[in-house]
């Protein structure tokens, strides 16, 4: 069962990750979501992909618009599939999130849009911090390092 306001197939959706090597670590840019769906809850900066722009356009406008960093869009990563489900199993929205993989080119993560908060997060401390996770940042995180690793090379 749907509710009125939402749409009938899944929304089409992008996440930006940026890695950064500092402080003997690498680290990637997390936000805390201040909006419903998940208030509160940590994730990568994202959002819609907007009619006319590629999925790696929008990860890196939404990566400015949540956080006033700049980056380059370098590939995708993989797909996250989001499914919300009310207390009888229906769906109530449905969400395909493309994963990119961003080149870091300036500015701190300050909150901005829809974020709560926005910082550099180390990829080995992401699920030891008591952060309340969005699914699958974690492996996310270790799926960007290892590609950003091999990249930089």
């Amino acid at each position: 069962m749907r509710t009125a306001d939402s749409p009938a197939r899944p929304v089409l959706g992008t996440i930006a990750v940026v890695c950064r090597h500092f402080g003997g670590q690498d680290h990637v840019i997390l936000v805390q979501r201040g909006k419903e769906p998940k208030a509160g809850w940590w994730g990568f900066p994202g959002g819609h992909v907007e009619m006319g722009e590629t999925a790696m356009q929008a990860a890196a406008r939404e990566l400015m618009e949540e956080t006033g960093v700049a980056a380059t869009p370098l590939e995708y990563l993989t797909n996250v599939d989001v499914i919300s489900r009310d207390a009888t199993e229906a769906v109530q929205r449905q969400y395909l999130l493309t994963v990119v993989l961003c080149e870091h080119q300036g500015g701190e993560p300050v909150p901005a849009d829809d974020a709560e908060q926005a910082e550099w997060v180390p990829v080995a401390e992401i699920e030891s911090r008591g952060l309340q996770l969005l699914d699958q940042v974690g492996e996310v995180a270790r799926l960007a390092q290892a590609r950003w690793r091999a990249l930089s090379r």
